[in-house]
């Protein structure tokens, strides 16, 4: 079997008047992303992973934010169709583990609906799907409640 493994990572600015979104998940909170999309830091990184374990560059690639038709564009949207490529490829997620990096909120309760939805999108067994939250314990700006990032590691295996 051959296996590619791949690393993304993103960060967006927190803003006010726009909705925080996370795995494809709305989370109510005073400040939302700002980006071209919907900013969702969480499935934007892992697009990247699939992107870069097969070499194919990254989201801004295929999904430019000069583009007016990815203005506002939902990523699980963005995450299927670069799914359906790693596919048309002859490559298949073997799993995913990742982390967002937010000192608020609180993501914990939101993780499994995250796992669940990103799950749902690729067709995975949840168990297959790692999404886990941590602080950055106060420091730059994401410590300084001025943005969100988030990591992704993805293995890919060939079918």
């Amino acid at each position: 079997m051959t296996l590619r493994i791949g690393n993304g990572y993103d960060v967006h600015r927190l803003v006010s008047g726009r909705d925080l979104i996370l795995g494809g998940i709305k989370i109510d909170h005073e400040t939302g992303l700002l980006g071209h999309s919907d900013a969702d830091v969480l499935t934007h990184a892992i697009m990247d992973a699939m992107l870069g374990a097969l070499s194919l560059g990254d989201i801004g690639h295929y999904f430019p934010p000069t583009d007016p038709q990815w203005a506002g564009a939902d990523s699980l949207v963005l995450l299927a169709q670069v799914h359906r490529l790693i596919q048309e490829k002859g490559w298949q997620i073997g799993n995913i583990d990742s982390v967002v990096v937010a000192e608020r909120p609180k993501l914990k309760p939101h993780i499994e609906a995250m796992r669940s939805r990103l799950a749902i999108v690729l067709n995975l067994p949840p168990d297959r799907v790692g999404v886990k939250a941590t602080t950055n314990e106060k420091l730059d700006a994401v410590g300084r409640e001025e943005a969100i990032a988030a990591h992704a590691i993805v293995l890919l295996e060939q079918s």
